[in-house]
């Protein structure tokens, strides 16, 4: 994963996520934590993901473990909310652009997060 220091929670979130053992993000999250991730299939078909701690396990459970690796490339805080755009690659080749943003709380924890994932559009 390329990392920003911008954004620390973001990046600790996508090294989790690229790692081996990406359930480690349930540690990350508050009690009232609420996602919602749209992952493009591409050619206008898409899933989303919703919900709350379990909708986060169920998002866990479907997804490839140590395949594609996040690299944020763009990263801003405002007002206690993480945004970041950035591009997943699969054995080093463009796979898809994404952008996240992650509300955190006062305590590092991760209360909100959005994501869009797309393999229409590259930033490059």
């Amino acid at each position: 994963m390329t990392a920003t220091v911008s954004t620390p929670v973001l990046a600790q979130w996508f090294s989790y996520m690229d790692s081996d053992d990406p359930d480690r993000v349930l540690t990350m999250i508050s009690d009232d934590f609420v996602m919602s991730v749209l992952f493009s299939k591409g050619g206008g078909e898409s899933a989303e993901f919703v919900g709350d701690r379990e909708g986060l396990v169920g998002y866990l459970a479907q997804r490839e473990k140590s395949t594609l690796v996040h690299h944020i490339d763009n990263g801003a805080v405002v007002d206690g909310v993480e945004v970041v755009l950035g591009r997943t690659t699969r054995a080093g080749a463009f796979e898809a652009t994404f952008n996240a943003s992650a509300q955190v709380t006062a305590d590092g924890k991760v209360r909100r997060v959005l994501m869009a994932r797309t393999t229409e559009v590259a930033f490059d």
